[in-house]
């Protein structure tokens, strides 16, 4: 065994990165570029203006092996718009949804459910009902299947933010 393949762990792992870039034109196109070019998957992007800067964050929720996300921090850290780039091992993250069902529902079975996921009742309609949960990715996930059975006309979901510990 040599040691490049004992040094670099060929399980596969979700990583959140945390990216501050100078918030200008085509910047998320350069990342998400990065990504697509070397075959990487996204699986959650969130871009937010840095309130009082000239910065916004980028949080981004991706797989891979030691060697692929090496890889990505190593490129990203390239790009002349980043600033910085985290690997962020120990945070809190927070997943939002927005749920949409018809007014026909019973009211009280969906508030009670979506109070269970940190979540309320946000907009009532003469024929519609907008619920939103805030949780971990995996809660929500979970909420969303629950909701299920009151047949969603809507189902939107903000992608992940993280900070660390």
């Amino acid at each position: 065994m040599n040691n490049f393949n004992h040094y670099y762990d060929t399980e596969t792992t979700r990583q959140v990165i945390s990216i501050v870039v100078i918030n200008e034109h085509n910047v998320l196109s350069r990342i998400v570029g990065l990504f697509s070019a070397r075959g990487y998957n996204i699986d959650s992007l969130t871009v937010a203006p840095m309130s009082g800067s000239k910065y916004s964050r980028m949080t981004i929720v991706t797989t891979g092996d030691k060697r692929v996300i090496d890889q990505i921090v190593k490129q990203l850290n390239k790009l002349i718009p980043v600033l910085r780039v985290n690997e962020h091992k120990n945070v809190v993250e927070k997943d939002t949804v927005l749920m949409k069902f018809s007014i026909d529902n019973n009211l009280s079975d969906i508030d009670v459910i979506a109070r269970a996921y940190h979540g309320s009742i946000q907009n009532v309609t003469d024929e519609a009902i907008i619920v939103s949960a805030t949780d971990s990715s995996e809660r929500i996930m979970n909420f969303i299947k629950v909701m299920e059975k009151f047949n969603p006309l809507e189902v939107v979901r903000s992608g992940i933010v993280a900070m660390e510990r």
